[in-house]
């Protein structure tokens, strides 16, 4: 009798624990290369005072440098740091002992956003060429679940994902670098960004789609599909340090903010994601800071290009801000807490363990 009463009760609190879930969709968007220094300590006046990497010295002064690193991050990203940091929680504040970390030794795009998805580091994504990914995505398996079968999609600017993700055995949409979206009952709206992308200047790479264009294509499928997982990959802060600009990379920062800030003032005037939709950001690994020149690159030779961060806001999420714990945290540990997020637990599919969930609560 108590084992039956033991077993009542087990079923009902495990019932009551996926009822409280509140999260219906998912919105995920990251931010290629985009370094914790800058969004934990804004515009890095050491590099700002390097000509080579920032010839108009004087008005990337005015508009991003202050004397207090927070007062730059707000300038920088006030978006992030008002309303998520009021509303959500923000991991990998290195200054104050809070880690994020990626696990892959490659420390590099392909194998970082693999192990974002995936939920663990494979020794054999070692590269970022276009070759298919054969391990099980969380967006992947998402997609095989009830209710949310044709309701995941992926928009990115670099034309690397349909392999991350490989779209062809995934099943999902994974929309990527200048490739036509091409889909049933298509708006007229999406039909002219299929013809804007070809007629934009690539000004950072001619395979690549403009973010603000990837982010239009995201927002317009929002508003007229409805998807319930949506991925955002955005490309141009990795491939502006890459080319040592300083001052482009910080203003593309700051565009993006800007686009994070549309995104969930859209997401809060839609009924269908109002109060129902949490929002990730990332990023898939970091730069170096010492010596000043390696924040142009990454890569496993490169010193701090592990060193990650991480932010989540939505109805199920504490508003704790910035988390201030000494202790470190995973990417492989992201494709688990997504998939826990909407009440599911994810299997790799292949044998591998993923790494488990964020505590978030």
């Amino acid at each position: 009798m108590k084992r039956a009463v033991l077993l009542v009760s087990i079923l009902f609190c495990s019932s009551y624990a996926f009822a409280q879930i509140r999260t219906k969709n998912l919105v995920i968007v990251t931010l290629d290369g985009l370094r914790w220094q800058e969004v934990f300590r804004g515009a890095d006046s050491a590099l700002v005072n390097i000509e080579a990497y920032n010839p108009d010295k004087k008005e990337i002064t005015s508009r991003f440098v202050r004397e207090s690193p927070l007062a730059r991050r707000e300038l920088l990203m006030p978006f992030f740091w008002s309303t998520v940091a009021q509303k959500g929680q923000i991991y990998g504040n290195r200054d104050i002992g809070n880690k994020a970390e990626v696990a892959n030794p490659y420390r590099f795009s392909y194998p970082g956003y693999n192990e974002l998805f995936t939920g663990f580091p494979d020794p054999r994504v070692n590269s970022n060429d276009q070759v298919p990914n054969p391990n099980t995505n969380v967006l992947e398996y998402i997609n095989k679940q009830k209710g949310f079968e044709g309701k995941v999609i992926a928009f990115t600017s670099w034309e690397v994902f349909p392999s991350i993700l490989y779209d062809k055995r995934s099943g999902i949409i994974v929309n990527s670098g200048l490739m036509d979206l091409n889909i049933p009952g298509m708006s007229d709206r999406l039909k002219l960004l299929n013809e804007m992308q070809h007629l934009s200047p690539g000004f950072v790479a001619e395979e690549m789609r403009l973010d603000v264009l990837t982010y239009q294509f995201g927002k317009q499928y929002m508003i007229d599909k409805k998807p319930r997982v949506l991925y955002l990959g955005f490309d141009e802060t990795d491939d502006l340090a890459h080319q040592g600009n300083y001052k482009m990379y910080l203003q593309q920062a700051r565009k993006t903010d800007a686009i994070l800030a549309d995104l969930w003032k859209y997401l809060q005037s839609d009924p269908f994601y109002k109060d129902q939709t949490t929002l990730i950001i990332t990023t898939d690994h970091g730069r170096g800071e010492v010596p000043l020149d390696t924040w142009k690159s990454h890569g496993e030779k490169i010193a701090g290009a592990e060193q990650v961060w991480f932010a989540v806001m939505g109805p199920d999420i504490p508003a704790k801000g910035l988390i201030k714990t000494p202790t470190t945290i995973y990417h492989k540990q992201l494709a688990q807490t997504i998939s826990e997020l909407l009440g599911l637990d994810f299997k790799s599919g292949a044998g591998h363990e993923v790494g488990e969930s964020i505590r978030l609560k």
